[in-house]
């Protein structure tokens, strides 16, 4: 049992580890540029070197970031009720929600740019188009599969429609919602790098943009890193979030 905990926690660190370290034996043996592809120790020497510059962009981007994806999160959350507390409203809205999350989020960026100047605006916007649908397809999900006979039972001890879709629809659906805040995040995170890789002259983007014109592969990898990790971090945040506040739908997983 300890054994098997000890794995469960440390194994992400573990595979990190192995894959940095054939990385950097890989690149190595084979003499590769760092041109091509930079080492672990190449990347993490420019990391420390251009540190500053790197904290700055990326803090942009971040705090970018949560603003579309905090706007995704209250669109997301009152689309999904609207849609999931009426069959007909799910059966019309779902095929055209599905039809533009199949656009690709980017071409909207020089449209925004247009509406909106280069900036700020473009990122988030973009951060929100891509992250939105997730949150919205996961609620609405969650309160149209609420089971009818549930739905009946309460009905006849005197529930209306409003309280079982708040009382009993939402509450069910939170699982739901947390897996969904998961995927979102990360894709908040492509498009405000997308975005400012196009429309900004700050953030990761740019600085990926700037890194390789310049030919700092290097560079360019830490900013990439950088991404990774701020997205990490949120998905741990939200995976916390969501053990401490819905135990009950994971009691299974508890026992092992």
């Amino acid at each position: 049992m300890k054994n098997h905990k000890f794995l469960m926690r440390w194994s992400p660190w573990l595979l990190l580890l192995a894959i940095v370290l054939l990385w950097q034996t890989l690149t190595s043996a084979f003499q590769v540029s760092e041109f091509i592809f930079p080492s672990p120790a190449r990347i993490l020497e420019q990391t420390l070197e251009h540190y500053p510059v790197i904290a700055g962009h990326a803090w942009r981007t971040f705090w970018v970031t949560m603003a579309g994806f905090g706007l995704a999160i209250v669109v997301g959350v009152l689309l999904g009720f609207l849609i999931g507390s009426s069959r007909v409203a799910y059966a019309a809205a779902y095929p055209l929600m599905t039809a533009f999350n199949a656009l690709p989020k980017a071409a909207f960026v020089p449209i925004l740019v247009v509406w909106f100047g280069v900036g700020v605006g473009p990122a988030i916007l973009t951060a929100f188009l891509i992250s939105f649908f997730p949150i919205t397809v996961n609620i609405a999900t969650g309160l149209a599969t609420l089971e009818p006979e549930l739905e009946d039972v309460l009905r006849v001890l005197g529930a209306k429609r409003w309280d079982v879709l708040v009382k009993v629809g939402l509450p069910r659906s939170l699982p739901h919602f947390y897996g969904s805040l998961k995927v979102a995040i990360t894709l908040a995170f492509v498009g405000t790098t997308v975005s400012e890789m196009t429309a900004a002259n700050e953030g990761i983007g740019y600085l990926l943009i700037s890194a390789g014109s310049s030919m700092q592969m290097g560079l360019a990898f830490s900013g990439l890193l950088s991404v990774g990790a701020m997205a990490m971090v949120m998905y741990e945040l939200f995976s916390w979030v969501e053990k401490h506040t819905t135990a009950w739908a994971h009691r299974g997983s508890q026992t092992h």
